[in-house]
């Protein structure tokens, strides 16, 4: 067996040079694109002969398309294509018997020594079908297609099966509501009163099942405010240091001038004092001081930890100091190191407790709540409830997170806009506000143009 390199433009005129030089029995041992166009190296077994090619294309037994039949005038242009119409001549994946395979071995062999002989045949392989689709496309983009293939199967799987998660939870829900419609009816209204789904079912659970209506919602409401708890009138009941801590914007300042006035006006002017250590906000201490001048009171104002210290020790003869902190997103890498100051041990015992606002989104208020859970607070303050539209985001914080409430605000009046918390009045405020503001009959049902919200 001899090899040959031919050279063309593209695949047919190489093709049609090897027709031309070596007859239509020449094997096509590998191809490749060079820079001027198309290189392949054909075999063939002994020099052409045009009177036997010519005898060869009458002999009956001759079962595989020759080479001539396959390119003529319209040969296909590429090797997938030459493949395509040479496979479409017998049955794809079985042998031709009219062609042994013993006898393409010794062929496949020869070749591969006389192409190991010469230096510039060496540098290819054998000519197999997955050249054709490697000389096409390239086979590492194979891999790629199976790995995003694999990749969307696995995304549709999970479509597949959040899907049935959701009708499985439906059909479970339908259930319950067909066999307890009045317990269902009433978590709802739980649900948009501003409680969190958690609490709804927890209170729906221990409702009697032969209540009425009327009845189960009123123990519903009683049962919510045994589980709120409240402090009482701790802080001003009570001698001592006290941080109002929480994120910006919640009202810790006019808190704070609230607490002191009420202080004063119980135990006299002398016996209490404001501290401010918010640094970051401008006029912080001007405007407490400003409070303070009102009042009657000391105002002071540290800027480190240990200035913090040594004004808590000038003050140390007051019956409660109330100090007044900077507001940080609970995001904010400096709220723990503003927390860390009241626990170095050069100062008291620092009581926390959390402003925050009456109208914060649930979400909001469990990652509030959850970045002061290093810092033991020692109860919170409601404000703003002047502005609530629904008080159940609070009760379900209070409730969930175990978080005694301590005052509610609801207003900017100093010292009468704040409030001793009580279980009862929360309740009862959170139940008159969803009969105002979340009932159907008595909530907004403006129409929407969809298209004009688009």
């Amino acid at each position: 067996m001899k090899i040959r390199r031919f050279f063309g433009k593209d695949m047919r005129e190489a093709l049609s040079q090897v027709k031309a030089e070596l007859g239509s029995d020449a094997v096509i041992m590998s191809n490749r694109k060079v820079a001027d166009g198309i290189e392949l190296v054909a075999a063939y077994d002994k020099e052409p002969d045009a009177a036997l090619s010519l005898k060869s294309k009458t002999k009956k037994e001759q079962t595989t398309p020759s080479l001539s039949e396959i390119i003529g005038d319209d040969g296909p242009d590429t090797l997938r294509a030459l493949l395509e119409k040479q496979q479409a001549g017998g049955q794809p994946g079985k042998p031709n018997p009219a062609q042994p395979q013993a006898a393409v071995a010794p062929q496949t062999a020869a070749a591969q020594q006389q192409a190991a002989s010469q230096p510039q045949a060496a540098q290819h392989q054998d000519y197999t079908p997955a050249m054709d689709t490697a000389f096409d496309a390239g086979a590492p983009q194979q891999t790629a297609d199976s790995g995003d293939s694999l990749s969307e199967i696995k995304e549709e799987l999970a479509s597949l099966r959040s899907v049935l998660q959701f009708q499985v939870a439906d059909l479970m829900e339908a259930k319950k509501q067909r066999h307890r419609p009045v317990h269902h009816y009433l978590r709802q209204r739980l649900i948009d009163m501003g409680l969190s789904e958690r609490l709804s079912d927890q209170l729906i659970h221990y409702v009697p099942a032969d209540y009425t209506e009327r009845e189960a919602w009123v123990y519903l409401l009683n049962l919510l405010s045994n589980r709120i708890n409240v402090t009482g009138n701790d802080i001003l009941s009570q001698s001592g240091v006290v941080a109002l801590v929480g994120p910006t914007g919640t009202g810790k300042t006019t808190t704070v001038a609230k607490l002191a006035a009420r202080y004063a006006q119980k135990y006299g002017v002398e016996s209490v004092a404001m501290v401010t250590i918010d640094t970051y906000r401008i006029a912080a201490y001007e405007q407490l001081a400003t409070y303070g001048k009102i009042i009657g009171c000391t105002v002071k104002k540290a800027q480190s930890t240990e200035e913090l210290a040594d004004v808590l020790f000038q003050l140390r003869h007051k019956r409660l100091v109330l100090i007044d902190t900077a507001g940080f997103s609970q995001r904010d890498s400096r709220l723990i190191k503003q927390l860390q100051q009241f626990d170095t041990g050069q100062m008291q015992r620092v009581k926390k407790y959390l402003v925050t606002q009456a109208n914060t989104q649930y979400p909001a208020l469990q990652r509030i709540i959850g970045a002061y859970d290093p810092v033991k607070l020692d109860g919170c303050i409601f404000t703003k409830l002047d502005e609530c539209y629904s008080l159940g985001e609070i009760l379900s914080a209070s409730v969930e997170y175990q978080l005694p409430v301590s005052y509610v605000t609801d207003g900017q009046k100093v010292p009468e806009d704040i409030k001793v918390a009580d279980a009862k009045s929360l309740v009862s405020a959170a139940a008159k506000l969803y009969k105002k503001y979340g009932l159907n009959h008595t909530s907004s049902t403006s129409v929407v143009n969809a298209a004009q919200a688009v």
